[in-house]
């Protein structure tokens, strides 16, 4: 640990979060280090870390890394006991080149990106409704990737396996496929390679059914949770309770710290970025931002775009003056993310839209 005996009213604190400790810095008004110390990521050593910096003078605000990983709960105990908290970036690797890395040197980072103002963003709360609709999505999201990797391992074995049995199940859709291969039987000698393949295909049917039924089942659990959370969001055009259930996680309990529509569609990675150069003015795509909440919005013009009258209307209007399907795409998905902003942060209350006027969808053009 290195201190300075310094103390000034309106230290800044900064954290570098890890799984079992965390080392929290602390500078003056002025950028200059005061002190930095490490802590156990308990309970018990959130609090020691407050109390601690709380013995520096007035606390103005802390910059915590991670606040969606490892800094998530000591960020909850900084803002249950009134302190702002600043969601910070990793340093990028230029700035560690530069720099080194250790974690004091991070912490300190953390700290002075907040007295800075080159940090600004306001922690998820993590303590409502849609935390709940994030964790079981999780587990869902995971149920569908193995259940994907059954089917794949299914279809492999088939291709190499015996004549007979591949005759056997041939032509089956996915659900007859696996109703029959779930029902073979196997035999009791194994070293045999038919039984043998019989009895790889039977369990992995099984698995297959069983994650079935698991998705299920957390659709079933998920679907009044995003109801209770955002009528609105499911009362518009496209959306379904997967597509708003990832578009909620994005946005968090609070969506307000959002401060407009334009900061949500930066957050989705639908905001344009500036190209230009010299004469030539022009946008690029936004590689960044959250892909998942990307694709959500992806999908929901996809469904526009083919059941939607007025959104086929603005696309065939749109090709006619020379754009192409991905630039109208891009003009689509800037609008719904505008929508959907509109429909997360309004009252619950409130009565449920999902129609686009001609007027929003000019806009988003």
């Amino acid at each position: 640990m290195t201190s300075m005996t310094h103390h000034a009213a309106g230290v800044t604190g900064g954290v570098d979060t890890h799984g079992l400790t965390h080392h929290a810095a602390l500078i003056d008004p002025l950028g200059r280090h005061l002190a930095d110390r490490e802590f156990p990521a308990t309970a018990r050593g959130y609090r020691s870390l407050l109390a601690w910096l709380r013995t520096h003078g007035h606390l103005a605000a802390v910059g915590v890394e991670g606040t969606g990983a490892y800094g998530a709960a000591l960020a909850k105990v900084l803002a249950a006991a009134g302190i702002t908290v600043v969601d910070v970036d990793r340093p990028d690797r230029k700035t560690r080149r530069l720099h080194g890395k250790s974690d004091p040197i991070d912490a300190y980072a953390a700290a002075t990106a907040v007295l800075s103002g080159r940090a600004t963003g306001t922690p998820k709360t993590r303590d409502g409704v849609v935390e709940s609709v994030r964790v079981l999505r999780c587990a869902r999201r995971s149920a569908v990737k193995a259940r994907t990797q059954a089917i794949n391992q299914i279809r492999a074995l088939l291709v190499s396996a015996p004549a007979a049995l591949r005759e056997q199940v041939a032509g089956l859709h996915r659900a007859a496929l696996i109703a029959t291969l779930a029902r073979l039987r196997t035999g009791t000698d194994l070293a045999s390679p038919l039984a043998a393949t019989k009895a790889a295909l039977r369990r992995l049917a099984r698995r297959h059914q069983g994650l079935d039924t698991e998705i299920a089942e957390l659709d079933a659990e998920i679907r009044p949770l995003v109801q209770h959370a955002a009528p609105r969001l499911l009362a518009l055009f496209g959306v379904g309770p997967e597509t708003a259930g990832q578009l909620l996680a994005s946005a968090g309990d609070n969506p307000e710290r959002m401060r407009s529509e334009a900061a949500f569609a930066h957050l989705a990675g639908v905001a344009p970025i500036p190209a230009s150069s010299g004469r030539t003015h022009r946008h690029r795509l936004n590689r960044g931002g959250d892909r998942a909440a990307n694709n959500a919005l992806h999908t929901i013009v996809l469904v526009r775009m083919r059941h939607h009258p007025r959104t086929r209307a603005y696309v065939e209007r749109r090709t006619r003056e020379g754009l192409s399907k991905k630039e109208i795409m891009r003009c689509l998905k800037r609008f719904v993310a505008r929508e959907v902003f509109r429909a997360i942060t309004s009252t619950r209350t409130a009565p449920p839209t999902g129609q686009a006027t001609q007027a929003d969808l000019t806009t988003a053009a």
